[in-house]
Formats: structure tokens, C-alpha cells, sequence
């Protein structure tokens, strides 16, 4: 093998052999050769990475364009390849252009609709709040959907607070609670229970009339159940009027019987000629006639207290003297505190004092008080009236002082109620219990002013209505 086999096989394994000199020209014939080769395929290279990377540079021009909105106004770059990708590029972006504005327009849609929402939500709130009667809305879970103030008064829990809790937990009021749920409870779509309900202590109870009723999931076959509508009207008052009803027939009813039973028996024995001499008839006359005035008293105090209790009452106003009023009034009450020999005076009255009021209606309920002071009031005792002013309220005041029995303390406070009388002056008097009742309805339910008594047991009692001087009225 000569030295250049020897080269090639010791190239081929690894090794290095330095040319043999003869080789030389041929050599660097081939080096010069290869140098040329790497260069063109070299620049071949380069030239095609510049022209890509150039293509590129527009693609990506183009494709910021085209999301800039240019894309119509700008033309793809050239190239098969990158036209085709610059298309489907242009393709998605219009795409999305309109699925954008379709968001949009839904966007838009779902905004109007839940500004819709928002007002009937507010109008309903608005309505449900509007209504006196207290409302609670609970869902299939018994929790609070909904509810109204009138409702958060009553059962007193936070409206904001209590959204979308146990019922339990805010209603404290345990037997409403296991209304509610059985109610929703008993599968009955249609049920509707209406039920009388009390809640308080006894000292401030109050009674409810409460309808409860299902609201019914019409989804769901057979339709079920999915809430329950609970509404509470307060009737304490309805039933204090009516049971103030039912009392006030009562007493009428027994009040124009003992009058009435007695003119019928005195009645029946003149007519059997029991009265056999003229004295013990006059006797009889004189009792139906005093029975008879009784009774025209208790229908007349009637009349007038329902007439002004219902507002048909014609109140005649004008301004008034009340001590010139007094003076008459006890003038027309004298006989009657003489026949027991009381001293009825007036005090005198240095200022002189109007009124603009009914003359009639206080001149009645002057002589009410006065009359009412004589029977109670032994023989040989004094009644005194007179008349006052209240500088700093404007109000002129109206006395009546007695030296009688006097009222018990337990008994003030019904003292200016229907039909009451102390039991223990039943047997002094006879009277309606309308008297006082009348003055007080006179008084401060038509002319704005107040009565009041103070009495001490043994000693007497003191009569007080005021009223509004007739300057306070203009």
C-alpha cells in the first residue's frame, strides 16, 4: 500500500496522517472546492431564511392589521402559503368579529331585560309594601323568600337580614312556624287554611286572622307544593268593637227594662184598682211619670252618644260666656239642691271668658256634672262651681266641687265609660251610666278639650273639663 492508501485508511480509522508533499497540488485543488460548495450552499441557505423571515414580517403586518379592522383596506402578502394562512386567518377574525357583536347584541338584550326585571322587582316590593296586612313567602325549603315591613314590625326580625333563612330561626312565634309548615307539608296543591291566631302576652296580645295558602310548582307532575303565601290581619280591634257591642246591648237592653218593668207593674195595678184613694194613686202617677223621664233621659243620651261617636252630630259653634252659661245652669239646678238642702253657689269670676263652641252640647254637659254632684252628695252638703283660665295653654277650666261620698281609686279609671256606675252608689241614685260618658264625649271628641276627676272617698270629688279659649280657634 503506498502513502496515499496508507492516508486513506488511517482517515478512515481516526487518525490524522500529514499529506505526503507529492499530494499537495491535489489537495488543495479539493479544499478550494469544497470552500466554494459551502459558500453557495451557505448563501443558498441564508437567502432562503432572509426570504422567509421577510414573508413572515408581512404575515405578521397583515395579521395586526387585519385586528386593527385594516384587514379589508390591506391585501395578504404573496406567497400560495401564507396566502392560504393569511385567508383562513381573515376567515377567523370575521368570525369572531361576529360572534363579538352577537355577544353584544345579547349582552344589550340580557342588560334591557334585567333592567325590567329590576323595576317590576322594585314595583312588586313597592305593592307588597303598600299593603297593611303583613305578608311572608317561603320557599319549598320553609326559608324566607319574601316578605313585607308591615311583616318585619309584627313578627320583629331584619327584612334585609332575613332573606333566604329558616323560618324557624326568625320567627319566634313557634305555633305560626308549624302553621306554615303544615301547610306546605300536606301535599295538597290547593290547600288554603284560614285560622284565627293570637301572639303576644297578655297584657298586649293581639289577634290575627292569618289565610295561609300553597303556591304550587306547576312543572312538576301531579303539581306539588313549592312554598307557602302567609298573610296576618290584625283584628284585635274588630273584636274589641264587637265585643264593646254585644256589652252595649246588653246594658241598653237592661237599663230600658227596669224602667219599663216598673211603669208596667204600677200600670197593671191601677188597672186591677189596687189604688183604691186618690193619694195612693198620685202616688203611682208620680212613679210612672219618674220612671217615664228616665227613660226618655237614657234614649236621649243614646241618641246623642251614637250620634257623635258616628260624626252625624251638626255642631252649631258660637262664641260663648261661660260664666253667664254656669249661671243658668245652676239656676235651673237649684230646686233639686234644695230639696236636699244643698248649697249649690258659683264662684265669682273676675275676668270674663269665651268659648267658641256648641252652647247646647256644653250647656248639657254642665248640667250633667252638676245634677251628678247633687245625688251624690248628702243632705246639707255644698257644691260649688267655677271657672278658671289657663294663661299659658289657652284653655278655660270648668269645676264642679262636692263635699260627697267620693269615688273609690279602682274605679276612676271606668268612671267615663258606658254604663259603668260604683257599685256602692247603685242604691243612692238611680242613673243611666250615660251621664259622665256623654261629657266626655261632648267634650273632647267634638270641642278638642279634656275632662278629668280627682275624689277622695268621704270627702268628695272634683269635676274638671277644659276648654280652648275662643282666641286659640282663629
Amino acid at each position: 500500500m503506498g502513502i496515499t492508501g496508507a492516508a486513506a485508511s488511517a482517515a478512515a480509522l481516526g487518525y490524522f496522517a500529514p499529506p505526503d508533499i507529492a499530494d499537495t497540488p491535489a489537495l488543495l485543488s479539493m479544499g478550494v472546492a469544497l470552500l466554494l460548495v459551502g459558500i453557495v450552499v451557505g448563501g443558498v441557505h441564508a437567502g432562503a431564511v432572509a426570504h422567509r423571515d421577510g414573508e413572515m414580517r408581512r404575515l405578521m403586518h397583515y395579521v395586526e392589521s387585519v385586528t386593527r379592522g385594516e384587514g379589508r383596506q390591506s391585501k395578504p402578502p404573496r406567497g400560495a402559503s401564507l396566502r392560504r394562512v393569511a385567508q383562513a386567518i381573515n376567515q377567523g377574525v370575521t368570525l369572531l368579529r361576529q360572534r363579538s357583536e352577537d355577544l353584544a347584541g345579547q349582552k344589550r338584550e340580557l342588560e334591557v331585560q334585567l333592567r325590567i326585571s329590576d323595576a317590576q322587582r322594585q314595583h312588586a316590593e313597592a305593592i307588597l309594601n303598600s299593603i297593611h296586612d303583613s305578608v311572608i313567602v317561603t320557599d319549598a325549603f320553609n326559608e324566607l323568600a319574601l316578605a313585607n315591613e308591615s311583616a318585619s314590625r309584627v313578627l320583629a326580625f331584619d327584612l334585609q337580614r332575613s332573606s333566604r333563612q329558616p323560618i324557624d330561626e326568625i320567627i319566634h312565634d313557634a305555633a305560626l312556624v308549624k302553621l306554615i309548615k303544615d301547610t306546605r307539608e300536606g301535599g295538597d296543591a290547593s290547600l288554603r287554611r284560614h285560622v284565627e291566631h293570637r301572639m303576644g302576652s297578655n297584657g298586649e296580645a293581639a289577634i290575627y286572622d292569618v289565610t295561609l295558602t300553597c303556591v304550587v310548582d306547576h312543572k312538576q307532575s301531579p303539581p306539588e307544593p313549592s312554598g307557602v303565601v302567609t298573610i296576618l290581619r290584625d283584628i284585635t280591634r274588630e273584636r274589641e268593637i264587637a265585643e264593646m257591642k254585644s256589652d252595649f246591648v246588653s246594658s241598653v237592653s237592661h237599663e230600658l227594662r227596669t224602667p219599663l218593668s216598673s211603669i208596667k207593674a204600677y200600670l197593671e195595678m191601677l188597672i186591677d184598682g189596687e189604688a183604691t184613694d186618690e193619694e195612693t194613686r198620685a202616688e203611682f202617677y208620680n212613679i210612672i211619670q219618674s220612671e217615664t223621664n228616665r227613660l226618655a233621659r237614657l234614649i236621649d243620651n243614646i241618641l246623642n252618644i251614637s250620634r257623635i261617636e258616628s260624626g252625624v252630630v251638626k255642631v252649631q259653634r258660637e262664641h260663648i260666656s261661660l260664666p253667664t252659661l254656669l249661671k243658668e245652669a245652676i239656676e235651673v239646678m237649684q230646686p233639686q239642691a234644695r230639696a236636699k238642702n244643698i248649697t249649690l253657689t258659683e264662684m265669682p269670676t273676675p275676668v270674663f271668658f269665651q268659648v267658641f263652641a256648641d252652647k247646647d252640647m256644653i250647656y248639657q254637659a254642665t248640667l250633667n256634672l252638676i245634677s251628678n254632684a247633687i245625688k251624690y252628695t248628702p243632705n246639707d252638703g255644698k257644691v260649688t262651681v267655677s271657672v278658671s283660665v289657663d294663661e299659658h295653654a289657652k284653655m278655660v277650666n270648668v269645676s264642679v266641687v262636692d263635699t260627697g261620698v267620693g269615688v273609690p281609686t279602682e274605679a276612676l279609671p271606668h268612671l267615663f265609660q258606658k254604663f259603668f256606675r260604683v257599685s256602692d252608689h247603685k242604691k243612692m241614685a238611680k242613673g243611666t251610666g250615660l251621664g259622665l260618658n256623654l261629657v266626655k264625649q261632648i267634650v273632647e271628641n267634638v270641642h278638642g278639650g279634656k275632662v278629668s276627676v280627682t275624689s277622695t272617698v268621704g270627702k268628695g270629688s272634683t269635676f274638671t273639663y277644659c276648654l280652648p279659649m275662643a282666641e286659640n280657634v282663629y
